[in-house]
């Protein structure tokens, strides 16, 4: 039987600073019942939320939750929007998931997205590998000994904050964000584009994407881009703008 000193370096092994473990993910790693209560009473690990657990010498990291929901639950999840331009170092901006992922760490809320509102299911890929629908992986893991974190490319986290304007995200910030993405890539562009759901998501990127006239949306081509019909009330008291039927604020 293992005694306790082989029990903690295996948990410290298959649980590392900062993740967390459901105590169903413990048995199925070889971890008793009879011996996740005794660490639990020897105070190597604590109890996070009903039946979830971290070490006692390490504080959960919204990382680790990501991770752990990524590759041991098998979630289909992504970090997408404002969090992945971040990851990427292009935004210096910050504003049905288990109901206590926000339970255990309290710095940063978590927000579930569903992918079908928008775009559908990305392919994961190499870092400077292209695809037309791309989710990436970081370029380096969030902590030694881990996996990479898998999130949205600016493309496409792009045209996920353009779905909160004006609601959750203000015209100014959406403006100020476009304003910066200098580098994007027009094929990912002209292909999410397409597969994009939402018509006040592509006409709102167009009209962004003019008032800075970036090099790349010269290499777009609109005319296979499904604009639909009508206009678009996006704010109350705007300004219509006819080229592409939506109203905006009076200021921009």
């Amino acid at each position: 039987m293992p005694t306790n000193t082989i029990r903690r370096r295996e948990l410290n092994q298959l649980l590392p600073e900062g993740t967390i473990a459901t105590r169903a993910w413990l048995i199925d790693h070889g971890f008793g019942r009879h011996a996740i209560d005794n660490l639990i009473k020897s105070e190597q690990l604590i109890a996070v939320a009903s039946g979830v657990y971290t070490r006692t010498d390490a504080k959960p990291a919204w990382q680790g939750l990501v991770y752990f929901l990524q590759n041991n639950v098998g979630m289909n999840l992504t970090i997408g929007g404002l969090t992945a331009l971040d990851l990427l170092g292009l935004s210096h901006y910050l504003p049905r998931l288990p109901s206590w992922v926000n339970e255990i760490v309290t710095d940063v809320r978590f927000v579930w997205h569903s992918e079908r509102e928008l775009l559908g299911k990305g392919t994961i890929v190499e870092p400077g590998q292209s695809d037309p629908l791309i989710t990436y992986t970081r370029l380096q893991p969030w902590k030694e000994g881990q996996n990479d974190l898998i999130l949205s490319s600016p493309e496409r986290a792009l045209l996920e904050i353009l779905t909160d304007v004006p609601t959750q995200i203000s015209f100014e910030h959406a403006n100020q964000l476009m304003q910066g993405m200098t580098s994007l890539s027009p094929r990912n562009l002209q292909a999410l584009l397409e597969q994009c759901k939402n018509i006040k998501v592509r006409r709102l990127f167009f009209w962004l994407a003019e008032r800075h006239h970036h090099t790349w949306l010269e290499k777009l081509h609109p005319e296979k881009i499904d604009m639909g019909s009508g206009k678009r009330k996006l704010v109350e008291n705007g300004k219509l703008d006819k080229k592409y039927n939506i109203t905006i604020p009076k200021f921009l």
